[in-house]
């Protein structure tokens, strides 16, 4: 059987920037194990398929190593292809998930995802936790799914060299490292390998944790955040209350076919 197979970068206008992803378009599920499959090959951070419905799609996500409940990145690079390559004329896009509904929008040249925003909580630092990074965080938040420490500076996101191996001994998907910054309102790395993803190049879920958080510290509802990873990605960020609005660009860098 050979399927369609597009290759995105999301969060960027530009190929070999923002974060690869692959989207596979559907008739019907595959078997949750052949999907698996088929993203560990891809050995990309996320694989997302989807098949249409009636009035919508639905749609899936899978690191190399098993399946999430909600990738940002994977759902704007799904939302390319069909705004793009699949002649999709609407101008919103309606996505039923194991996240819930997903409404995605297209202005002009930005795709707006409109994502539940995650609960924040102050917890401890856990323990050892500068043998995690080699620096103190400042702060530390619990999300729906993620740890967030928050740092004094831009700089000490720029030289963080976590210890993968700590890291996956805390209780989360993922691992947010994030400080305000100059040129945006904030910066943020982001680390989940646990997942099989040492460092996601742009992480559009985390921004339903950091968006909450920067909006209220800085007392503003729409900001520009920058991912700094090396290849790096711009977020478009808006607080809209128990939801938030990400906004970014995507690239096509590959269409194919796959065997399966």
């Amino acid at each position: 059987m050979k399927l369609e197979i597009y290759q995105i970068d999301a969060f960027t206008d530009t190929i070999s920037s923002g974060n690869p992803a692959a989207v596979v378009p559907l008739n019907q599920w595959l078997p949750g194990e052949v999907m698996q499959r088929i993203a560990m090959e891809n050995n990309l951070s996320e694989t997302a398929f989807f098949v249409s419905s009636e009035n919508d799609y639905h749609i899936r996500w899978f690191t190399p190593l098993t399946e999430v409940n909600l990738c940002g990145h994977a759902t704007l690079a799904t939302s390319h292809v069909l705004f793009n390559h699949l002649n999709y004329r609407e101008k919103e896009i309606v996505f039923e998930s194991k996240s819930g509904k997903l409404n995605v929008k297209k202005e002009n040249d930005l795709i707006w995802l409109n994502f539940p925003a995650s609960g924040l909580k102050e917890i401890e630092f856990p323990e050892n936790v500068e043998q995690a990074f080699g620096i103190i965080p400042v702060k530390c938040l619990k999300g729906r799914e993620d740890i967030m420490f928050v740092f004094n500076s831009e700089k000490d996101i720029q030289n963080l060299k976590p210890d993968l191996n700590y890291l996956k001994t805390l209780d989360a998907r993922g691992i947010i490292a994030t400080a305000s910054a100059e040129k945006y309102d904030f910066v943020s790395r982001f680390f989940a390998p646990i997942e099989g993803i040492d460092e996601d190049p742009v992480t559009g879920s985390a921004h339903t944790m950091l968006i909450p958080y920067w909006s209220v510290k800085l007392g503003k509802s729409k900001m520009i955040a920058k991912q700094i990873s090396r290849r790096g990605g711009i977020i478009y960020c808006k607080n809209i209350g128990k939801r938030v609005e990400i906004g970014g660009h995507a690239a096509t860098y590959m269409t194919g076919k796959i065997t399966v």
